[in-house]
């Protein structure tokens, strides 16, 4: 039987009391080591893609610290490195592999670092094999699907002498009670659902993180709940299609329900989620959203195109038409709605008057920002297979003329937020200053402003003194609560 297949009929607490096993086996070597050097074991973990993605990480975090790590930012302070990893770009590949030839240099001389890959990128055999074949030194791999059994991994890395690998093929049940060492406590990732049942023809996500698993409806209701207790003010509610959950239950409920029912935990004062699939989005979710004052006034809803060729080619499953209904049912009910997309430039077969349908649904939705990409061949997917690649000059000039339409467009939307007062929550200091604060509006504009630290975790109204570029500045008018 193999592990896998173990898995499949371990219970659910048998799966954390082994955890628990091999984290204090693996605390037991770090204490040993902190008692004869006196200092303590460091570790670093490096994340790409999405907020899944970073959220899985928190993860590994908690787990890493109860296993007797201090967390670091430095490779060079590490005894062990992990390297999170995402296969959605292309870009970000290139970045795996440029930092994994960067930490060979290190591997060289301190030998007993212990360099880990994971994520998304794993979950392909052939990035798996040109690991193995190319890149020897990495001591630990394991995919999404096994994120879990990291601490059994780990303990049996420390004492091996070949690479460890271990990647499932397929998902498994959704496994509860894994701590998430978080990066704010005034703000938290909250998992509804893993993996994707809509095999857009461009994407590896469905192979990658699997099919479709909703959590339990009260599962995370109680984790919301235990995170406010905690000092969480905002919750970011997190799938590859959140409205799609619940779809696997065999009792009716879905995303909206979950929605209302978050909403009244006492205690949270911020909802947020992501992402949204446009042939998925109800009206009873705009009416939800709309009536349920903790769910803030923010919708990212990828469109990927404006072209119905395109779109369908994609195997998208929305025509423009029916997008832009979408958009102008949910801004009715809410006009100070943020929307935010994504856009994939220079698809297969993308012709110039495909492009053009793009550019004037940019101009008809009036974004407060777009994530702009250029399509670039996933291998396993549909689309890479596709005769009709555009040529990256071509995919170049597209978004660049897309850009100078855009951006001027965003600036001028900040500019009409001039003079207005907003309600910012306060998440921390800015980059710049440790006397000035940022936080977010509710439809997701960054705001920066002077104030004490004791504002952080606070809602505070700030009037705007200064749009510029791609964020907003202002002076606090009075804390809410």
């Amino acid at each position: 039987m193999s592990k896998r297949e173990t898995f499949e009929i371990e219970s659910m607490e048998s799966i954390l009391t082994k955890n628990d096993e091999h984290i204090r086996a693996i605390k037991d070597i770090n204490d040993a080591h902190y008692t004869e050097l006196q200092h303590k074991k460091k570790a670093i973990t490096i994340t790409y893609g999405c907020q899944m993605n970073e959220h899985d990480s928190e993860k590994l975090n908690a787990m890493l610290m109860d296993m007797g790590y201090d967390l670091t930012k430095k490779f060079e302070d590490a005894d062990l490195i992990i390297f999170n990893t995402c296969c959605v770009r292309e870009n970000a590949e290139f970045k795996v592999y440029g930092n994994l030839g960067h930490v060979k240099k290190l591997k060289e001389t301190r030998p007993d670092l212990i360099l880990a890959v994971c994520g998304c990128m794993m979950q392909q055999p052939h990035i798996v094999a040109e690991i193995k074949k190319k890149y020897k030194y990495v001591d630990l791999v394991f995919g999404t699907h096994n994120l879990h059994n990291f601490p059994a991994l780990l303990e049996e890395t420390l004492t091996a002498t070949h690479q460890v690998v271990e990647v499932w093929e397929s998902e498994g049940d959704v496994i509860e009670g894994l701590k998430s060492n978080r990066k704010k406590e005034i703000k938290a990732y909250v998992n509804i659902m893993y993996g994707c049942d809509n095999f857009c023809s461009y994407c590896i996500v469905p192979y990658t993180r699997g099919r479709e698993r909703s959590r339990k409806f009260e599962d995370i209701i109680e984790e919301v709940r235990s995170l406010v207790q905690t000092g969480t003010k905002e919750v970011m509610l997190l799938g590859q299609n959140v409205n799609s959950y619940g779809k696997t239950f065999d009792e009716p409920v879905d995303f909206a329900d979950l929605l209302k029912a978050v909403n009244e935990i006492e205690g949270l004062e911020r909802i947020r989620f992501m992402t949204s699939h446009p042939k998925d989005l109800s009206q009873k979710l705009i009416d939800t959203m709309a009536a349920s004052d903790k769910v803030c006034e923010y919708l990212h809803l990828p469109v990927q195109a404006g072209s119905n060729a395109v779109l369908k080619r994609m195997n998208r499953k929305y025509t423009r038409e029916q997008y832009l209904d979408i958009i102008s049912r949910a801004k009715a009910l809410m006009p100070d709605l943020g929307i935010t997309t994504d856009l994939i430039l220079g698809f297969p077969g993308e012709t110039d008057e495909d492009f053009t349908d793009t550019m004037e649904l940019i101009k008809t939705v009036g974004y407060n920002a777009a994530f702009t990409y250029l399509y670039s061949i996933r291998t396993g997917t549909p689309a890479a297979k596709y005769e009709d690649q555009v040529p990256d000059d071509v995919k170049h000039a597209r978004i660049s003329e897309l850009l100078k339409v855009l951006n001027p467009m965003i600036t001028e939307k900040l500019s009409t937020m001039d003079g207005k007062i907003v309600e910012v929550l306060v998440e921390d200091f800015s980059k710049s200053s440790k006397e000035v604060l940022m936080g977010r509006t509710r439809n997701n504009y960054t705001v920066t402003f002077e104030g004490a630290p004791e504002l952080i975790g606070k809602l505070v109204n700030v009037r705007i003194t200064r749009p510029k570029n791609f964020s907003l500045y202002g002076e606090v008018v009075e804390v809410i609560r």
